[in-house]
């Protein structure tokens, strides 16, 4: 049974580290919460590490860069793991040929052009038109903000009788930016699989990315998986993967399925949130309003 719980001080002397996810977790898109970040601080302090764990379709210095921007302090984190770090990785790798399409907005170039030194040598991926592309590397819509999945349809039938397999970034399907919903790389990837296409995901739930999180984590003295606490607000993703790497996890109410646990997002209704993790088929060991 899924525990309720208001502040991650309740269970933080059970775990070593956290693998805490960004958007509706530690801020909106916009702006950090500022219980969230005193809470990530506080666990430090107390000699936990913390990992940001997050399914932005960018190489981690450039989310770094906009956690910078809107002003989430550095005491806050040791580590920043994105789907984009492991998406890179498989792309340099040559997992879905070195000629691609590119469907994504421009604030993705760095995906390309930030090539992780351990991909120094390796053959350059050009970024051809749909006709001539071996493969569709998806980081998002061109226009997030006003672009739905339906829009590509005509591409992406293209796409799929050409056979072409698409790496998708960013296995979210959508996030909330203040009070707008907006389409994410996983989204186009769900409507290419119900097409028929194939798509490779390495972003949560998926285990990549969960593997090169352990690996950084390893590096900064390591930590045992049994202590080890999951957080996040997606019950596909954060949760789901969590529970399928047997990580303990907290879910967050006040994120993308606050809706269903009643009107009031600060007190979630236990009895709705106990009846939608079964129609989900998880059960987080924790839940909580926010992270604080």
């Amino acid at each position: 049974m899924t525990q309720m719980i208001t502040a991650l001080a309740e269970i933080s002397p059970a775990y070593d580290a956290v693998l805490c996810d960004l958007w509706g977790c530690l801020h909106n898109g916009m702006a950090p919460f500022p219980a969230a970040v005193a809470a990530l601080q506080q666990f430090r302090r107390n000699g936990g590490k913390v990992v940001l764990l997050t399914n932005a379709p960018r190489p981690s210095r450039f989310v770094i860069d906009g956690l910078d921007r809107m002003g989430v302090p550095r005491d806050a984190w040791d580590l920043v793991v994105s789907s984009g770090d492991a998406a890179q990785d498989a792309m340099f790798s040559g997992a879905v040929g070195r000629r691609v399409w590119h469907l994504g907005p421009p604030k993705d170039e760095g995906f390309f052009t930030a090539v992780p030194p351990e991909w120094a040598a390796a053959p350059p991926i050009a970024r051809v038109p749909l006709a001539e592309a071996e493969a569709i590397v998806c980081t998002g819509p061109f226009e997030e903000l006003t672009e739905v999945p339906e829009d590509y349809r005509a591409r992406l039938l293209f796409a799929k009788a050409r056979g072409l397999p698409m790496l998708c970034a960013n296995p979210d399907l959508v996030v909330d930016m203040g009070s707008a919903r907006i389409y994410c790389a996983g989204a186009l990837a769900a409507l290419y699989e119900e097409m028929g296409g194939a798509a490779l995901y390495f972003g949560k739930p998926h285990p990549p990315i969960y593997d090169l999180a352990m690996r950084r984590l390893e590096a900064l003295g390591g930590v045992a998986e049994a202590r080890v606490l999951a957080i996040g607000d997606g019950i596909g993703t954060d949760v789901a993967g969590a529970a399928g790497e047997g990580l303990d996890v907290l879910f967050i109410t006040s994120g993308l399925a606050a809706a269903e646990f009643g009107p009031d997002p600060e007190h979630p209704d236990p009895k709705l949130l106990a009846r939608w993790l079964v129609r989900q088929m998880q059960a987080p060991g924790y839940a909580a309003a926010r992270l604080r």
